[in-house]
């Protein structure tokens, strides 16, 4: 093996058994990742910041605690990269926006204090749409063809991984933000339960929606990655005091003890027939290992996106009152303009929203009875070409972002775990996610 060349396309868990066993050194890794990104990043612009001298330093230090002795465990020397959205003390944190183009926050966030005190290396900060907001117009490329949109608002976090960048990286989903960019480019990406990652110091979207979650090669890999970041934390209102297991422990066991269910409504609504024929393909092999398929039909899915877009508004403008009104021109002509009309919004129509997100919430979360998991496509559609703004299904226009997002947005209003794996391939090569949802705090089924 050529370290230099081809370490970076190591998972987690390869990665650290070589680290562990000191095969490999963190700083082989590391250097190996920092030449990947200095070969390819000038094409797939994934990065804001890459934090290269901060980068070697931390991976000589692992190395050295290492070789005395002091092994942290499997992110002990492994390249993270880690969304521009959550703070990282000393080095600027911009959310995407020229409001904050100058921002250097003290402090960590509380998952970067849990990355590091695992070891990790933070290798740097990837492009997010600004202030999360999702739109069409991310420098960001989708490793998996140029000419392709690479999902978001966690763009760079998703092709940074997917193209060797960094072994994982931390994404924000608020309404598919993790999922979305995990499915376009080809990798595994996990939304948690709400409250089981903290979201100290990470910039608010819609604060009763947003999730911290990771983003990986493997299944194995987000396993490993959710057991050093889950956790209470006191500074975190959201945050829920919950004694999390294990999460790779149950990743062997068989699914022939599962109980699937599949949608029959929303879900299926305006999809691409490459991406239902990958994932009914997915299905029928898990009908195959033993798992147990039912149809199932939850109620009140038609005003998800209603919702979802009324509280992001609602919760968004509120977060950026002050801001908008001092630094006005400095936001994006889109941010903007969704901002203010947040600001039209009656109080009324947030509460109503509310109030259809805790009907939509009991819905899923009594379908979870009859099954012990939810499964469908991640997104009914695969990513479109750059500039492109709008999908058709037979006649009928869809906007590209709520095509994108509509099959995830139902757990974020109901705030339980799903989790975007590959299934397949469209005939151009464009990857296809399977979408698993399960349980409040259990994340370990979800995997």
């Amino acid at each position: 093996m050529s370290r230099r060349v081809e370490l970076h396309s190591l998972t987690i868990k390869d990665a650290s058994e070589l680290i562990r066993k000191k095969k490999v050194s963190p700083l082989d890794l590391v250097e190996s990742t920092l030449d990947r990104i200095g070969r390819i990043e000038n094409r797939v612009n994934a990065f804001v910041t890459v934090m290269r001298d901060e980068a070697l330093q931390s991976a000589r230090h692992a190395e050295g605690e290492i070789r005395r002795g002091f092994y942290r465990g499997p992110l002990h020397g492994i390249p993270v990269a880690v969304k521009d959205l959550v703070d990282t003390a000393g080095t600027r944190t911009t959310s995407g926006s020229k409001v904050r183009a100058d921002y250097v926050p003290r402090k960590d966030a509380a998952v970067i204090e849990r990355l590091r005190a695992a070891g990790a290396v933070i290798i740097g900060k990837t492009v997010t749409y600004e202030f999360a907001y999702v739109s069409v117009k991310s420098p960001t490329r989708n490793p998996w063809n140029l000419d392709r949109q690479p999902g978001g608002s966690s763009a760079g976090s998703g092709a940074a991984v997917s193209s060797g960048m960094c072994l994982a990286a931390i994404g924000t989903d608020t309404g598919g933000s993790i999922r979305v960019p995990s499915c376009f480019n080809g990798i595994v990406g996990l939304k948690p339960t709400y409250g089981l990652v903290s979201k100290r110091g990470v910039t608010t979207l819609a604060w009763t929606m947003d999730h911290v979650g990771p983003m990986t090669k493997t299944v194995e890999d987000a396993a490993i990655v959710l057991n050093v970041i889950a956790g209470f934390d006191r500074a975190d209102p959201a945050s829920i005091d919950f004694s999390h297991p294990d999460y790779t422990r149950s990743l062997r066991e068989s699914v022939s003890h599962l109980r699937l269910g599949v949608p029959t409504n929303y879900f299926f609504e305006r999809i691409d027939p490459e991406v239902e024929g990958a994932f009914r393909e997915s299905i029928e092999v898990l009908r195959k290992l033993g798992a147990e398929i039912r149809e199932i039909e939850i109620p009140l899915l038609e005003h998800t996106m209603g919702a979802e877009f009324t509280i992001i508004a609602a919760e968004a403008t509120a977060y950026h009152e002050k801001s908008l009104r001092s630094k006005a021109r400095l936001y994006d002509q889109e941010v903007r303009m969704f901002l203010e009309l947040g600001e039209l919004l009656p109080s009324r129509y947030y509460l109503k929203a509310q109030r259809v997100r805790g009907l939509i919430k009991t819905a899923i979360e009594g379908a979870l009875k009859s099954v012990d998991l939810i499964v469908t496509p991640t997104s009914p559609v695969a990513p479109a070409r750059l500039g492109q703004e709008e999908f058709r299904f037979d006649g009928v226009k869809e906007n590209v972002l709520y095509a994108y997002v509509r099959n995830c947005c139902p757990f974020n209003l109901a705030g339980i775990p799903a989790v975007s794996v590959l299934c397949g391939f469209t005939h151009e090569n464009l990857p296809i996610g399977l979408q698993i949802a399960g349980r409040a705090f259990d994340e370990a089924m979800v995997l």
